[in-house]
């Protein structure tokens, strides 16, 4: 008996950006883009996308395949560090788009570990209330949150979103098993984003160079590798299993590079991991549920499949969980 995903959903941009469009925007070129990310393509948000309309589309995906009426959530977290607004959140946006009027919502800033900390705080509210039905969502419009003239980064993001719908099971065999999530809050200026800049002068941040993605590239690359492999074999220690017991790994699609060493280290076949790193870019908190739901729309999640979720991300955050599908 446990939490298990009731149904997936997901909602891209219409507009796909590829690098020979970047070509013309910053110093750069398709084979340099490729050749150090993988990534090819990426979405970016057009009028009627905005974070909420597109985390409020995947909700709705999510629900219909899960056969769940808005009204029944009570639990609706969105992970998110790109939310059009500071406040009311991301979340009460989408609550009133969808008629989640049972449900009380919230934000949750993880960076790219958005959807694992929050389908974390899902799965343990489920089990407190076994009734409940909550919707996590990972929904993400960073390309209002990069520097268009810094080549290290406006490469690498998009925008998206994906969520889904978790419940009660009296299944024994289904639920999620385990998981192991850190952060390291000295690690803060690796990979970070100003506010906007204070009203109170007295409280301005020196050297603030705009809300945007800041990130220390090489550095970043050499944690994410060793704090995810840590991860994931901490869990893997705590719940008795091993990489050979996975039968599906999604991790966060930051990319190819960081993705190659991981698995490289893991010794996990290629054909066990779910990748589209290379037609979405990194979409932040929205990179696990959009590979999560386009791995199940396709047949590529069986009943019984056990699942592996890895990421990292600004913070510094991190972590893996493991489900019995």
């Amino acid at each position: 008996m446990g939490t298990i995903i009731l149904g997936t959903g997901s909602c891209l941009p219409s507009r796909v950006m590829s690098n020979v469009e970047l070509e013309s925007i910053v110093d750069t070129s398709d084979e340099w883009i490729r050749t150090r990310t993988g990534i090819e393509n990426r979405r970016i948000g057009g009028t009627g996308e905005k974070t909420y309309q597109l985390a409020a589309s995947a909700a709705r995906n999510a629900l219909e395949m899960a056969q769940v009426d808005a009204e029944e959530i009570k639990l609706l977290v969105v992970g998110t560090v790109s939310s059009h607004m500071l406040m009311p959140s991301c979340a009460c946006y989408v609550q009133n788009e969808i008629g989640a009027a049972s449900a009380f919502a919230y934000d949750l800033n993880a960076a790219c570990c958005g959807f694992l900390y929050g389908l974390d705080a899902g799965d343990r509210y489920v089990r407190t209330d076994t009734q409940s039905k909550v919707l996590i969502i990972g929904a993400e419009t960073l390309s209002s949150r990069v520097n268009w003239q810094d080549r290290n980064t406006c490469i690498l993001f998009g925008d998206g979103a994906g969520a889904a719908v978790l419940g009660h099971s009296d299944d024994s065999e289904r639920k999620i098993i385990g998981t192991n999530h850190r952060s390291d809050g000295g690690l803060w200026d690796l990979l970070y984003m100003h506010n906007a800049p204070s009203q109170n002068p007295d409280l301005l941040v020196e050297d603030n160079p705009g809300a945007h993605i800041i990130m220390e590239g090489r550095e970043i690359f050499k944690h994410a590798v060793k704090a995810m492999e840590e991860a994931i074999f901490g869990l893997f220690k705590k719940t008795g299993l091993s990489i050979d017991d996975v039968d599906v790994m999604i991790p966060h699609q930051a990319n190819f590079r960081i993705l190659n060493k991981l698995l490289e280290r893991l010794e996990i076949p290629r054909e066990k991991v779910v990748l589209n790193v290379m037609h979405y870019g990194n979409t932040s908190a929205a990179s696990i549920p959009i590979a999560l739901d386009e791995a199940n729309r396709a047949g590529r999640i069986e009943p019984g499949s056990t699942v592996l979720f890895c990421s990292f991300g600004g913070g510094l955050t991190w972590g893996a969980t493991l489900l019995s599908w």
